[in-house]
């Protein structure tokens, strides 16, 4: 007895978003920090904690922070899950599928890209669309630098979290999580590096979906910059720190004020948000009405 698309689909969510295993709610404890650079001062207990998660990391052995499981902080993408594959939650990952559907279904063409991909979740769903649609020109790019986040170039950047190492996962790891799902072939390319180095050489013809998860400033004005004339007409970008980083909304808004847009962003949950490609706000529409 075969399951539905659908019963797959969720299940599928599910196991890369890790919210069937109360466990996945352990924090694990970082020699850092997480907080904004310049957030905390530099004491003697923070100088011991970092030793000895190092001496432990030495030993291939993790601190973690024993948490409950809150299922709706996991839907919304509010915690980092211990294990898994994405951290973006289940609404995220509801509105990459509701997205895809879309352009598949529309024929809008283009190939789909996410621009930091973490440990890959998203991109593997991405990936797992096109077989549920039996999709074979269509490839999936996962960009990333595959060794963690970059030193923030200034304040407004955006938080430095360089050093975080659950953040730091390498491309041959992500390519066996593609293959744990059977989902890694010739449908899956990766961009190793940061965005400046290797966006504005990227092979990529056309894109119907551009997903960005950057967080900085500088990582979503590269990926914004050498990649929005690929998408097509009817497309959709994806921003997934627009309301959590202010550098990030402040380069959405840049560009797009630069470039005199002023597309209709839906908002996904308290985090993210997303706009159609030639789909422009009713003020829009009002103020040329005006101009004329």
């Amino acid at each position: 007895m075969g399951i539905s698309e659908q019963t797959y689909l969720n299940l599928l969510k599910d196991c890369l978003a890790a919210s069937i295993y109360e466990e996945s709610a352990w924090r694990i404890v970082e020699a850092a920090p997480q907080a904004p650079k310049g957030a905390f001062k530099w004491t003697p207990l923070i100088a011991i904690r970092r030793f000895v998660i190092s001496q432990l990391r030495k030993h291939r052995l993790l601190l973690v922070r024993m948490r409950p499981f809150d299922p709706l902080a996991r839907a919304a993408g509010k915690d980092w899950p211990c294990f898994g594959y994405t951290m973006i939650g289940r609404s995220r990952l509801d509105n990459i599928e509701w997205c895809i559907r879309d352009v598949l279904e529309r024929n809008v063409s283009g190939d789909f890209i996410e621009t930091g991909v973490w440990r890959g979740g998203s991109a593997i769903f991405m990936r797992a669309m096109l077989q549920i649609y039996g999709v074979t020109d269509r490839v999936v790019w996962a960009a990333d630098s595959f060794e963690g986040m970059p030193v923030p170039e200034n304040e407004s950047d955006g938080w430095d979290m360089s050093g975080i190492e659950q953040l730091q996962v390498s491309i041959e790891d992500v390519k066996r999580n593609f293959a744990r799902f059977g989902l890694l072939d010739d449908q899956v390319k990766f961009l190793k590096g940061w965005f400046k180095d290797t966006l504005p050489a990227a092979p990529i013809k056309k894109l119907a979906i551009l997903r960005m998860d950057g967080d900085l400033y500088n990582s979503t004005m590269d990926a914004l910059t050498n990649l929005y004339d690929k998408l097509s007409p009817g497309g959709y970008v994806i921003v997934d720190d627009y309301k959590g980083w202010p550098g990030c909304r402040r380069a959405v808004h840049d560009f797009l004020d630069s470039r005199r847009l002023n597309p209709e962003i839906h908002e996904i949950d308290n985090d993210s948000v997303y706009w159609k490609v030639g789909e422009h706000s009713m003020q829009a529409d009002q103020e040329a009405v005006v101009a004329s």
